[in-house]
């Protein structure tokens, strides 16, 4: 085990690590014609499936050179960060919508996901990407990113749903991912990451009034998402790393919300029992430091994203260990990561940044990360 890794144990935990990443990278060109071809039927299921193997390899190893513990598979399987895993669970299905999800100043292809049964988790084909993940990360941490239960929980709304009552949703959503991290363990899942958007809605003022419209008062909802995770995680292994990525959106290099985490701060950090927290810092979109104020616990890892996946010019290196510094006014150095905002790539498309520079952002935080925590 190296040094690094041993500084993030606990409690027979590993990870995250001091040089960490939130987890997709861009679909390179040989990927994308290849998911055409399979869509035009012009190449099998089995192919394309081939040709994702031969691709996650390469990055795996490419992640191993730059210096990362952490080794995800990019998410290439997936056309979406959220949509291809939810669609996994049992009574869930995607259906095209009218239109796609507003960001600052562009919109995604227009899909959404709707529940027509009972939610339940049984044969979910990410078990096996997942089994691929472990065997080729070698001596590395094989990470496994997956949306948060309130993702679903606040699906897009249709006339057809299934439930009627929102406690039994809820009850079979968390029975669902109680299942599903069980499963992702039984398959050597050490460390696993949930994506979360819905947190940012308490950011700012229209978010909040977003919430009301819906009819839940903001301190309300909050504690229904906290209460959804904490349930979905309630029984994993004690040597199961599960860590949260707080996300304000992210799509072509746009974003959907902006505001600090002042107001959602107390129930993020005190409510939330994750042992780990992937927090965006790269603008000042995401507020200042003071928030971490509110972190109580001292197993919990706070990883600073103050490295955008969004542009490709790389940071002042002095300018975001200042700021490393400036957090651990909050929060013990020694509980601080450093990572992306972001991945590179929530969706397909990915974001307006060139291979060559994602590599280079990755590479960045792993040097800065060595001199900070030497």
């Amino acid at each position: 085990m190296t040094q690094t890794q041993q500084s993030n144990k606990v409690n027979n935990k590993i990870g995250p690590f001091r040089a960490d990443h939130v987890g997709s990278i861009l679909r390179p060109e040989s990927l994308k014609k290849a998911r055409k071809q399979r869509a035009a039927g012009e190449i099998t299921a089995e192919q394309l499936r081939n040709i994702e193997d031969e691709e996650i390899i390469r990055i795996v190893e490419k992640q191993k050179e730059v210096g990362l513990q952490a080794i995800t598979d990019g998410e290439f399987r997936r056309t979406w960060w959220h949509h291809d895993f939810l669609e996994g669970f049992d009574g869930v299905e995607g259906f095209e919508t009218d239109q796609g999800i507003a960001f600052h100043d562009v919109e995604t292809k227009p899909r959404a996901i709707k529940v027509n049964g009972k939610i339940d988790f049984t044969n979910h084909p990410m078990i096996e990407d997942y089994k691929f993940l472990h065997q080729v990360a070698g001596s590395h941490t094989a990470k496994f990113t997956i949306p948060s239960p309130n993702m679903l929980f606040f699906r897009e709304k249709n006339e057809e749903d299934y439930y009627t009552d929102e406690k039994d949703l809820v009850q079979d959503l968390v029975k669902a991912y109680q299942k599903a991290i069980q499963a992702f363990y039984n398959a050597g899942c050490r460390y696993l990451q949930l994506d979360d958007t819905s947190w940012s809605l308490f950011f700012s003022e229209n978010g909040n009034n977003l919430v009301r419209s819906w009819g839940y008062e903001p301190e309300e909802l909050r504690q229904l998402f906290a209460n959804n995770i904490n349930e979905a995680i309630a029984h994993r292994p004690d040597d199961l790393t599960i860590t949260m990525h707080i996300c304000r959106g992210n799509f072509r290099s746009s974003w959907v919300a902006s505001g600090g985490y002042d107001p959602a701060s107390e129930t993020i950090f005190n409510g939330i029992n994750v042992d780990g927290l992937f927090l965006e810092y790269d603008d000042e979109r995401s507020g200042g430091f003071e928030p971490l104020r509110y972190v109580k616990r001292n197993d919990l890892q706070i990883v600073l994203g103050l490295i955008t996946s969004k542009f490709g010019e790389l940071e002042d290196a002095q300018t975001i260990k200042d700021r490393i510094k400036e957090a651990s006014n909050y929060v013990n150095l020694n509980q601080l990561c450093l990572s992306p905002q972001c991945g590179f790539a929530s969706t397909e498309e990915g974001n307006i940044i060139t291979e060559e520079d994602q590599w280079a952002k990755l590479e960045h935080v792993v040097k800065i990360a060595k001199d900070v925590w030497k």
